[in-house]
Formats: C-alpha cells, structure tokens, sequence
C-alpha cells in the first residue's frame, strides 16, 4: 500500500511519537521513508556574515534532530533518507511530496512553534489541506 513515506519532524517529543508511527508502518509494508526537517529562512534584513553564521547553527541543529529520527528507523530495520531544507515547514513538506512522489505523510499534531501556529495558522492544517497524498498526523 505504502512505499515511500515522508515523516515531517521537528525534534519535540510529538515528531518522536510521529517516528514510531512512521517506522511501524515502514517495516508493515517495506516502505521507504525520508525524513524532512525545514528551518525557519533567514530574514533578508540580515547581513551576510550574520546570516552565514545563522545557517550553519541551524543547519547544524536540523542535521542533529534527523541523525536521532535517522538512527530510530534504520535500528528497526527501515530505509531511511534524510532531507534537510530552508523554507517554511508546511511548503517544505508539501515540495517534498510532490517532488518524491509520497504515498503518505507522517507527522505531529504539534510541535514547537505552538504559539506562532496559533497566530499563523497549523502547519499540519496546512499539509492537510494541500497534500498530495493521505497524511497522518499523530499526537
């Protein structure tokens, strides 16, 4: 039924519960699963050397959070990529979708930005309501 499957986290402990959904049903049906983690972009008000040293402590951190959910899925036996990218999370997941081809998303209800959802609107809302596959959002 699944065959590749995209677990969008973002390091909570919700992204954790998502994972372990995202594993189950990778070994259930032989999928694939690539693990997208979107920073938040640099503001362009930023000058250059300030921006250089953002990104690399962001990047860093993004790379941390998928070596964890990439260490989680490959021990139970999955295939697991992962995919590192600047941009709005929602938009992210959606690109990614659409650009591998997902049979299914997996994520969190919530994560860490609850306030700035509130005032934004949800990024899983977003995903819902613009995927290109079914998505699974866990709690």
């Amino acid at each position: 039924m699944f065959t590749c499957i995209l677990l969008a986290i973002d390091g909570s402990t919700h992204s954790e519960i998502a994972t372990r959904y995202a594993c189950d049903l990778a070994n259930r049906y032989q999928a694939r699963v690539y693990v997208l983690y979107a920073y938040a972009p640099i503001p362009e008000w930023v000058g250059y050397s300030e921006s250089s040293a953002l990104i690399a402590r962001r990047t860093q951190a993004g790379e941390e959070i998928l070596d964890k959910a990439i260490a989680t899925l490959r021990e139970a036996g999955v295939e697991a990529e992962p995919e590192l990218m600047e941009g709005p999370a929602a938009e992210a997941i959606l690109a990614v979708a659409r650009t591998l081809e997902c049979d299914l998303i997996v994520m969190a209800s919530r994560g860490r930005g609850q306030m700035k959802e509130l005032l934004l609107g949800s990024v899983s809302h977003k995903v819902v309501s613009h995927a290109p596959c079914p998505v699974l959002i866990t709690r």
